[in-house]
């Protein structure tokens, strides 16, 4: 990326200072003797993330994305709307829903200082909502023991959140100032709160998720799904309820305010079928199609209906189980439109790489089962033998007369001559 950026760009200073992080994190991993190890994980962050992050700050280049939030924010609180009512060149478009602006308040505070960029908050979402994932699993709970029988805990969810960061898709957005780290964290720890029963809470974290970006509301109803398998109607209800209530409650005002300029904005521009042409352009299939084919914009359109509808009609043939399936359910149904939409980039690949690689490694944090589990302290193989549950307690002690304790504490030969009332001694 370093070498195929065009100068002047975040992506080619990130590519180029990335590279060297990852190569000494490579050489650190190579003289480890523990896979995964927390070292080269540190090496990796800290080059490919918090490097290149503090050099972009205090040169001031980072990705569009980070000023068109922070100009949304200064029309949400001028006009009422996040949105511009005359959208003419890119930079005018806002395509991201009104709780993105949120995140340039501080910018709107205290003007253009490094800490006070959106490409900061954003970074500030993502690290506390991957913390409430680890902390929502580890706390409470029953974590699964580790290979050398110790328990994985707060220590092992800090390496595996270190590995994620280092994560080539999630550090490259970090650095730059990417809108889709919050969301994908806001995704991660409402499969944890899902994972824990917790259906509302589950409910309205994604719910804040669905209100920064159009990304996140096929979660909604896969979460729901396996809420329904997992804990019941009553539990599929409360989330859905909540998510469906913030994301209206957040959403409607704007829509209110200027039906065309979010229409603009938030519809037409990000599916590429408004006059001006979208930057998010990658040559995949979506894009492919509106080059080569007549109406190819119709024809995209239409593929990304028939996938949402097939994806709908999977959550209710054969509802996700488990929130790993959840996770590879949900990654696939972004994948399609991700590779159906005609204005779409390669960026976007953080969504199923971390919804496939995350949910399998926190599952090994927490036992991903429901609420009713077997009794703390009970072992795996203890839970049909009759010693693990005398041991829990659970079943009486079988009766033994004095007389037969006795008898089997006497030599052998002792109980022969003895062991019948009223018998007599062989001479």
């Amino acid at each position: 990326m370093g070498l195929a950026s065009p100068d002047h760009t975040s992506q080619k200073v990130w590519g180029l200072v990335g590279a060297a992080g990852y190569a000494c994190a490579a050489l650190v991993a190579a003289r480890s003797s523990t896979p995964w190890a927390r070292t080269p994980a540190v090496v990796a962050v800290i080059g490919a993330a918090a490097i290149p992050l503090l050099y972009l700050s205090v040169i001031g280049r980072a990705q569009m994305e980070v000023g068109v939030v922070e100009r949304a924010t200064d029309l949400l609180f001028s006009t009422g709307s996040p949105y511009n009512p005359a959208p003419q060149a890119v930079r005018d478009f806002n395509p991201y829903l009104p709780g993105m602006a949120l995140f340039g308040i501080p910018h709107l505070l205290f003007g253009d200082t490094p800490f006070a960029s959106a490409r900061v908050w954003f970074l500030a979402g993502f690290l506390a909502a991957v913390a409430g994932a680890v902390r929502v699993l580890t706390r409470g709970g029953n974590p699964a023991p580790g290979p050398g029988g110790t328990a994985r805990g707060t220590t092992a969810g800090l390496t595996g959140a270190l590995w994620l960061i280092a994560c080539p898709v999630v550090a490259l957005p970090l650095s730059i100032g990417g809108v889709d780290p919050p969301v994908i964290g806001l995704l991660c720890l409402a499969l944890a709160l899902t994972q824990r029963g917790r259906a509302g809470r589950a409910g309205l974290v994604v719910g804040v998720a669905a209100v920064l970006k159009w990304t996140a509301w096929p979660a909604v109803p896969v979460i729901v799904a396996v809420l329904a398998v997992r804990g019941g109607k009553r539990a599929a209800f409360r989330c859905a309820a909540a998510a469906t209530g913030l994301a209206a409650l957040a959403v409607t005002p704007a829509v209110l305010v200027d039906p065309s300029a979010f229409y603009q904005n938030v519809v037409l521009y990000p599916l590429g079928l408004g006059p001006t042409a979208s930057s998010a352009q990658s040559p995949l299939l979506g894009h492919l199609i509106v080059l080569l084919l007549p109406h190819g914009k119709a024809v995209t359109t239409a593929l990304i209906a028939l996938s949402a509808v097939g994806m709908g009609a999977s959550l209710l043939v054969r509802p996700p189980r488990s929130t790993v399936a959840a996770a590879d359910r949900l990654a696939l149904g972004l994948l399609l439109a991700i590779a159906l939409s005609p204005a779409t980039r390669i960026g976007y690949a953080i969504y199923p790489i971390v919804l496939i690689a995350w949910p399998r490694f926190t599952a090994r944090l927490s036992a991903d089962r429901p609420a009713t589990s077997r009794p703390a302290g009970e072992l795996p193989y203890q839970r049909r033998s009759v010693a693990g549950r005398l041991r829990q307690g659970r079943l009486p002690a079988p009766h033994r007369s004095p007389v037969g304790r006795d008898a089997r504490r006497r030599p052998h030969g002792e109980h022969r001559e003895t062991g019948r009332t009223g018998a007599r001694p062989r001479p």
